[in-house]
């Protein structure tokens, strides 16, 4: 009898590795590659226009005759496994935009795929472009643009702006809010619910077996919350997507849910897109200046 138990604990721990194992393969890819700095605007998904890749370099080209700044953009399909604060930290690294020892770069990258985006702004600009006006310049500018579908235009009014804040320019007074949360918040939150939903029931199912209710449900809660900071979301979102697992687990299991003992076992994939309609970039000639970032700037979603 001793020796059976030994054994079903032990078959529960191997399944268990197994479904965190399989919970965590999509994110042993890796990291996206800096794409070479080939011009103000190197666009890798093919989303700009032509006609707005050569407004934007024109424009850009012009500010940094006139006031010595740099600012580039770039779009990229994804920055996954990377958080886009983290791709976007060491595209700042490489491409060193902005002037040695003054520091006065900017960087707009966008994640296509991810529907996320930054402003990413070096030492010397935080005065000028502080985190709050590169937020505001992303979610009052830009992403209305986005959502719509109009890329050229969100790109190219975030860039003006993004210009004449530096040029001293004050923003136009902010919208009231009405709302006690942010948008972007809640659609990580209710854009969570089926897969938390689904995912707190197979895990439950899997771990109670081995563990018993109790412990099965609070490990449930700590596997779903390392999973949803692992997919970039915030950690206070991630910590409501654990304790809300946990609960549900103890809740479905007041009510005879089910014990995942023996059977097949199911799995998980996803197809991966690719933008294949080729790449852009402006002009060549163009180089970064030798400026530091220290992660400063804003990030937001569409």
């Amino acid at each position: 009898m001793i020796a059976t138990m030994r054994a079903v604990r032990a078959a529960g721990l191997a399944l268990l590795l197994c479904v965190i194992a399989a919970a965590l393969a999509p994110f042993a890819r890796a990291e996206v590659a800096v794409p070479a700095l080939t011009g103000r605007v190197v666009d890798q998904t093919g989303t700009l226009s032509a006609d707005a890749v050569a407004r934007l370099d024109q424009k850009l080209k012009a500010f940094e005759a006139r006031k010595g700044s740099q600012i580039a953009v770039l779009i990229v399909p994804t920055t996954q496994p990377e958080a886009i604060e983290q791709f976007s930290i060491r595209v700042a690294e490489i491409w060193k935009i902005g002037r040695n020892k003054v520091d006065d770069g900017a960087i707009l990258l966008i994640a296509k795929n991810d529907r996320k985006l930054r402003i990413e702004v070096g030492y010397g600009l935080e005065g000028a472009l502080p985190d709050v006006t590169a937020k505001r310049i992303i979610d009052e500018i830009i992403t209305p643009k986005f959502k719509a579908g109009d890329f050229d235009g969100g790109v190219e009014a975030g860039v003006d702006r993004m210009i004449g804040v530096i040029d001293g320019e004050p923003l136009p007074a902010p919208q009231p809010q009405h709302e006690w949360s942010s948008p972007e918040s809640m659609d990580e939150l209710t854009g969570w619910a089926i897969p938390l939903l689904f995912g707190t029931l197979v895990l439950n199912g899997f771990l109670k077996a081995a563990l018993g209710r109790v412990a099965a449900s609070g490990l449930t809660g700590v596997i779903v919350g390392a999973v949803a900071m692992l997919f970039g979301l915030v950690w206070y979102i991630a910590l409501v997507a654990g304790c809300a697992a946990f609960l549900l687990a103890l809740f479905i299991d007041l009510f005879g849910g089910p014990t995942i003992s023996s059977g097949r076992r199911g799995g998980w994939s996803g197809g991966g897109g690719a933008w294949s309609s080729g790449s852009g970039s402006s002009g060549g000639g163009f180089s970064g200046g030798g400026g530091s970032f220290g992660g400063g700037g804003a990030s937001g979603n569409w």
